[in-house]
């Protein structure tokens, strides 16, 4: 089977129930506009603002770090609001996926696109749940849920959602929260092995089904972490759309997981979702 068939063929999964997506930053490029579309375009919107330290720079946790640090949380979060302000149309992966509605998607960058197809394409019975900071929390807090309004629920996702979208960074919007420095992660990472951190109905959709991971690299140790856990007892049979060389972390964690890797470029998707059934 071509790589191609093969691709078709998970979609159809998708669209069915049967596997999860999982969008990285990637996906978000597929729209254009002016919105950062990786870890480094961030990280570079950023350092625009404000200069950091040589053993920072090029990093987008420590850079975030050291402007909380030395600027304070505002300064950062104001940064981040503009750079997110432009708020592209959805792009054509976003709006499939809004349609066939599966039980869950996971979305693990900072944009809102998912969210706003899931209004544009008057997406029922869904609502998203997100990571948070707990800078200037006064209790512990891992998620906040909203409704398909973006009426905040509490911390817990409803069972009874037909899709639930999970945004584990958080978004970059205002009024919401998001991970993005040293210090966010601190207490997520130290309890994420137990996955505290992780809502029980994100824990119970993912039981059997294999994720598709599009639109990801794992090229950095934070995304790694992540993606491992929140895979964490699923379904087996993981597939990664990647064009190109891997690096050696990226060839060891594939293997780990167990993950099949496709080299074909993310617009691939496009011309999948839209040929004929």
């Amino acid at each position: 089977m071509g790589a191609e068939s093969r691709l078709a063929g998970l979609l159809d999964e998708v669209a069915q129930g049967g596997r999860v997506p999982y969008l990285g930053a990637g996906v978000a490029a597929l729209s254009g506009g002016g919105q950062p579309a990786s870890p480094a375009a961030l990280c570079a919107a950023i350092e625009a603002k404000v200069r950091a330290p040589k053993r920072a720079s090029g990093n987008m946790w420590s850079v975030a770090q050291f402007v909380e640090s030395r600027r304070l949380r505002k300064t950062l979060e104001a940064i981040v609001q503009e750079a997110f302000a432009e708020r592209p149309d959805p792009g054509p992966l976003h709006r499939w996926l809004a349609r066939v509605r599966p039980p869950m998607i996971v979305d693990a960058w900072y944009d809102s696109q998912i969210l706003d197809a899931a209004m544009a394409e008057g997406m029922e019975g869904w609502g998203w749940v997100q990571g948070v900071s707990r800078n200037g929390e006064r209790h512990d807090v891992w998620t906040r849920a909203y409704d398909a309004t973006g009426a905040l629920l509490g911390e817990a996702p409803d069972p009874a959602w037909q899709t639930l979208i999970y945004k584990p960074h958080g978004v970059i919007r205002p009024g919401h929260s998001f991970l993005l420095s040293d210090s966010d992660y601190v207490e997520v990472l130290t309890e994420i092995d137990i996955q505290s951190p992780i809502p029980d109905e994100v824990q119970a959709r993912r039981t059997g089904r294999p994720f598709l991971f599009l639109g990801c690299r794992f090229d950095d140790q934070m995304l790694r972490i992540f993606a491992r856990q929140i895979a964490k007892r699923s379904g087996q049979g993981h597939v990664a759309l990647i064009e190109g060389e891997l690096t050696r972390m990226e060839e060891k964690f594939l293997e780990e997981l167990g993950i099949e890797r496709l080299d074909l470029p993310l617009s691939a998707v496009t011309g999948a979702i839209a040929a004929p059934a």
